[in-house]
């Protein structure tokens, strides 16, 4: 049981860290798609936002999955499972992250940025080496909840029959007649969590200094 269940945390553990890798640099694009003068531009990412915080994520990764079937008619056996999820995961957290680096952003003082363009200094030298590490000391508590979140969302792959930890756990469960499976799952997405909780903590303190 403990061999299945640590294949199925390894699946888990997988999903989270693709999430985060396609997530974390894509929030900020759909932040500064947001927050563009572009009435145009401005209203595509905003929309975009909506449809992803209004609609659950079971629904988006069945969509995603669906979608080259439904709209190409191309075979489903061709589009991996894993794939699939970490696409939804990825769209569906990015859109998260991007509403909270947006409020990091606009919480700045623009007086900084007017006084760095008045000191000559480039704007993406100044976003970078002023605003940005900020706006990422502002951010961590919120991004930290998201990520927390995310280990337990994990468990939603099994909407498309993708064998994370959870997933097996239930069919373990059911196969043995017992609940002892489940428990032992609820264990480790807690270790699991108190290590990601634990990291956050030391990254905070590593950017105290801008307290």
């Amino acid at each position: 049981m403990i061999v299945d269940l640590l294949r199925g945390l390894l699946v888990s553990v997988e999903i989270f860290l693709c999430t985060l890798a396609i997530a974390l640099p894509l929030g900020f694009a759909i932040a500064f798609g947001r927050m563009s003068k572009n009435a145009v531009v401005a209203s595509i990412f905003r929309f975009y936002v909506s449809v992803v915080r209004g609609t659950p994520l079971m629904l988006q990764i069945m969509f995603v999955y669906f979608a080259p079937y439904m709209f190409f008619g191309l075979p489903l056996s061709n589009y991996p499972r894993f794939l699939a999820t970490v696409i939804a995961f990825g769209l569906n957290y990015a859109a998260y992250f991007a509403e909270i680096y947006r409020g990091g952003i606009q919480s700045v003082d623009r007086g900084q940025s007017e006084a760095a363009m008045a000191l000559g200094i480039p704007k993406g030298m100044t976003f970078f080496r002023i605003i940005l590490p900020q706006v990422v000391k502002r951010v961590m508590p919120a991004v930290g909840n998201e990520v927390i979140t995310l280990v337990k969302d994990t468990s939603l792959a099994f909407t498309i029959a993708v064998a994370e930890m959870f997933t097996i756990a239930k069919q373990l469960s059911s196969a043995q007649t017992t609940m002892t499976p489940l428990v032992a799952a609820g264990v480790f997405y807690y270790v699991f969590n108190f290590i990601v909780a634990w990291t956050i903590e030391r990254i905070e303190k590593r950017l105290s200094y801008y307290d």
